[in-house]
C-alpha cells in the first residue's frame, strides 16, 4: 500500500511537470525574488534621505527589514498557495472527465489512499517550493542591511503549515466541483481569509469586539490566515518599542501569537478535511 501511494505522489508530480505548473510557478517566483531584491536594496541604501532618520526611538534596520520582509511572506505564502491549488486542481473530477482517474482507484489502491497520496505529493512539492524562497529572501534581506529576520525556522514552518491548509482545502473542493470552479473558490477562500485577517487585526486596533470576533471566526474557519500571522509576528519578535509598534502596525505586521493550541487545532482541521474528502470521494460515481 505504501508503495502504491508513493507511485501516485510519483504520478501526481509528473502530471504537473507535464501540465507545466512547475513553469509557470517558477517564472513567477523569479520575476518576483528580482523585484524583491531590487527593492531591498533600494530601501536599505535610502533610509538616510526616509523620514524616520535620526529618530533614536526607531531601529530604521529593524523597520525597513521587517516591512519589507513582511511583504516577501506574504508573496511566499500567495505563491505558495497558487502551487498548492495548481498540484491539487481537477485530481477528482478533472481527471475522472478525462477518463485518467478511473485505472488508479481499482482495487487494492482505493480512493482513499489515491486522494490522501495526491495532497501528500502537493504538500511535499509546496514544502521544498516554500522553504526554498522563504530562505531565498532571508538571505537577500540579510545581505541589503544590518537585520536579520527573527525565528526562520518557526516562521517558515507555520507557512509551510498554512499552504498545507490550502492544499487540503483545495483537494476537498476537487470532490465536488470542476477544475475552473474549485480554483476560483479556493482562491476566493484564500482571499476571505486575508480580509478576514485584517479585519480582526483592525478590530484590535480599534478596540472593536465586533470586527475582533470576525478575525476570530476566520482563524477558526480558515486556520491558514492565523499561521501566516503568528510567522509574522515571528520574524520582528526582537524589535522593541516604537520601532516594533510601527512594524506592526504597517500592512504585513503582524501581532497575533500563534501558540501550541492552534496548531494542535490545525493539525485536526486538516484532518478532518481530508476525511470529508475521502468519504465524498467515496461516494462519488466516475
Amino acid at each position: 500500500m505504501i508503495a502504491d501511494a508513493r507511485t501516485i505522489i510519483g504520478y501526481a508530480l509528473a502530471e504537473s511537470v507535464r501540465k507545466r505548473v512547475f513553469v509557470v510557478v517558477l517564472a513567477l517566483t523569479i520575476a518576483f525574488v528580482i523585484l524583491y531584491g531590487v527593492g531591498v536594496n533600494f530601501a536599505y541604501s535610502e533610509i538616510d534621505d526616509s523620514f524616520f532618520s535620526g529618530e533614536a526611538l526607531i531601529d530604521e534596520q529593524a523597520l525597513v527589514g521587517g516591512t519589507i520582509f513582511g511583504l516577501g511572506l506574504f508573496a511566499v505564502l500567495f505563491l505558495g498557495s497558487v502551487l498548492a491549488i495548481f498540484l491539487t486542481n481537477g485530481i477528482v473530477r478533472g481527471d475522472a472527465e478525462l477518463g485518467l482517474l478511473q485505472p488508479l482507484v481499482v482495487r487494492p489502491l482505493g480512493r482513499g489512499t489515491m486522494l490522501v497520496a495526491r495532497y501528500l505529493g502537493a504538500v511535499t512539492a509546496t514544502t521544498v517550493y516554500v522553504v526554498v524562497v522563504f530562505t531565498t529572501l532571508a538571505l537577500l534581506t540579510a545581505a541589503a542591511g544590518d537585520w536579520t529576520p527573527n525565528h526562520l525556522p518557526e516562521a517558515a514552518a507555520l507557512l509551510v503549515a498554512a499552504v498545507a491548509v490550502i492544499a487540503a482545502l483545495s483537494v476537498l473542493a476537487s470532490v465536488f466541483l470542476a477544475s475552473s470552479a474549485q480554483g476560483i473558490a479556493v482562491f476566493m477562500l484564500f482571499g476571505a481569509g486575508l480580509v478576514g485577517g485584517l479585519l480582526g487585526q483592525i478590530g484590535d486596533a480599534l478596540s472593536s469586539r465586533s470586527l475582533a470576533r470576525v478575525g476570530d471566526v476566520v482563524a477558526t474557519g480558515l486556520p491558514f490566515e492565523a499561521l501566516y500571522q503568528g510567522a509574522l509576528h515571528l520574524i520582528a519578535t526582537d524589535a522593541s518599542g516604537v520601532t516594533r509598534v510601527v512594524i506592526e502596525l504597517g500592512p504585513f505586521g503582524g501581532s497575533d501569537e500563534v501558540g501550541a493550541g492552534v496548531i494542535a487545532f490545525t493539525g485536526a482541521y486538516v484532518l478532518v478535511v481530508l476525511t470529508l474528502a475521502v468519504r465524498a470521494f467515496g461516494r462519488r460515481d466516475l
